[in-house]
């Protein structure tokens, strides 16, 4: 039984995300190793445009998959392990700069569970309103000394220290010190 062509064209935007990502590409690394534009590959990517053969060409060998890989639109099976270079990690600052969340869980786990690399600076704070019900922080911290405000309670934290506290409330992690500090914070979401 022969299949009927489809009249619409590849979309490889999904597979291309996921070889890109698979590899620990950013678009910009990805754009340089293809020569094609960091803006068409994103609008590829988001199936907002479709590539002419010498980009897919061009896409193929940078990222060392046969054409057909590219043109399947099949999802690639998941790489053994991934990773991802310090440049790739992104991240978030305060408006006053004085805070900077770099995001270290993958993307399709946010909602659920989420992990961050904290830093604050001194008189630094990074205010949350509430998140849904049930939702909890486990706050670690590697260096320095951070103040945790949640709801009425008020923990001082050391290097070491943990503190796990829930943020349906507001809440507030401050560096009252006179040094940066360091922690890894962990967002468990209601499920």
């Amino acid at each position: 039984m022969s299949r009927m062509p489809s009249s619409e064209p590849p979309r490889v935007g999904q597979t291309l995300a996921n070889l890109r990502q698979g590899r620990g590409l950013s678009l910009d690394e990805l754009s340089r190793q293809a020569g094609v534009s960091k803006s068409m590959l994103s609008q590829i990517e988001r199936n907002q445009a479709n590539p002419t053969v010498a980009v897919v060409w061009r896409l193929a060998n940078a990222l060392g998959v046969p054409m057909a890989e590219l043109l399947s639109g099949e999802e690639p099976g998941a790489p053994a392990m991934v990773t991802v270079p310090p440049h790739a990690i992104p991240s978030l600052r305060s408006p006053d700069g004085l805070c900077e969340l770099r995001i270290l869980g993958p993307i399709e786990l946010a909602g659920q569970f989420e992990w961050y690399e904290l830093t604050v600076q001194p008189g630094g704070v990074l205010a949350s309103e509430p998140h849904e019900p049930g939702t909890r922080e486990h706050l670690t911290v590697h260096a320095g000394t951070l103040v945790v405000d949640a709801g009425e309670q008020t923990q001082t934290l050391d290097t070491g220290d943990t503190a796990r506290y829930a943020v349906d409330q507001p809440h507030a992690i401050r560096n009252t010190g006179s040094e940066a500090a360091r922690a890894l914070l962990v967002v468990v979401h209601a499920g």
